[in-house]
C-alpha cells in the first residue's frame, strides 16, 4: 500500500511539473493560474500544495528539471572533445547557447531569477559547480591550467557562463548577441590556461 501511495505521489508530481512547464513556457509564471495548472494535470490545488507548497515551489521544481536537462545537454556536447579543457569550453558554450531556446529563456533565465532569486544559489547550479571544480582540479594538477585556487576558478567559469546565458536571454536580439558572448567567454577562460 505504501508503495502504491509513493507511486501515485510521484505520478502527481510529474503531472503537475509537466502542466506547469507547459503553462510557464506559454504564458509566463505570473500569468499561469494555479487553477489552470491543476486542471491541466487533472488534479486539485491540494495536490499542488501537498507536493510543492505553493506555485513558487512548483516553479522551483520545473526550473530544477530544466536546468538538469541543460547540464546534461552541455555534457553531451562536450563528450566528444579532444581534451578536458576543450570539453569544459564546449560545456560552457553549450550552456550559453541554450539561452536561445524559448522555454529555457522564459522559465529558467527570466522568470526563474525574478521569482526564485540568485541562480548561483539554486541546487542545480551547485551540482554544475561541483563538476566544474573537479575538472579544474584535474587540469591544475596536470598543468593544463595555471596553479590558481580551484574553487575560485570554477566559480568564475560557472558564473561567466550563467551570466552570459542570462544576458543572451534578456537581450533584445539574443541570436545576434550569442556569438559575441561565446567568443568573450572563451577569451576570458583562456586566461586560466598555463603558458607553454
Amino acid at each position: 500500500m505504501a508503495r502504491r501511495r509513493a507511486e501515485t505521489m510521484a505520478e502527481n508530481r510529474a503531472k503537475l511539473i509537466g502542466a506547469a512547464r507547459k503553462a510557464f513556457a506559454q504564458k509566463g509564471y505570473a500569468a499561469a493560474s494555479m487553477d489552470d495548472l491543476t486542471a491541466e494535470a487533472g488534479l486539485t490545488r491540494g495536490a499542488l500544495y501537498h507536493n510543492f507548497g505553493d506555485k513558487r515551489g512548483l516553479l522551483a521544481a520545473v526550473v530544477h528539471e530544466i536546468d538538469g536537462e541543460m547540464a546534461a545537454a552541455a555534457r553531451a556536447r562536450a563528450a566528444g572533445a579532444a581534451s578536458e579543457w576543450d570539453a569544459l569550453m564546449e560545456e560552457g558554450a553549450a550552456y550559453i547557447e541554450l539561452a536561445l531556446d524559448p522555454e529555457i529563456q522564459r522559465i529558467v533565465l527570466l522568470d526563474g531569477p525574478a521569482v526564485l532569486g540568485d541562480p548561483s544559489r539554486w541546487p542545480s547550479q551547485n551540482a554544475c559547480l561541483e563538476a566544474t571544480l573537479e575538472a579544474v582540479r584535474r587540469m591544475i594538477e596536470d598543468g593544463t591550467m595555471k596553479p590558481v585556487d580551484p574553487e575560485a576558478a570554477a566559480r568564475l567559469l560557472n558564473g561567466a557562463a550563467l551570466n552570459a546565458a542570462l544576458w543572451v536571454a534578456a537581450s533584445d536580439d539574443p541570436a545576434a548577441v550569442l556569438p559575441k558572448v561565446v567568443d568573450a567567454f572563451r577569451a576570458l577562460a583562456t586566461g586560466l590556461l598555463a603558458k607553454s
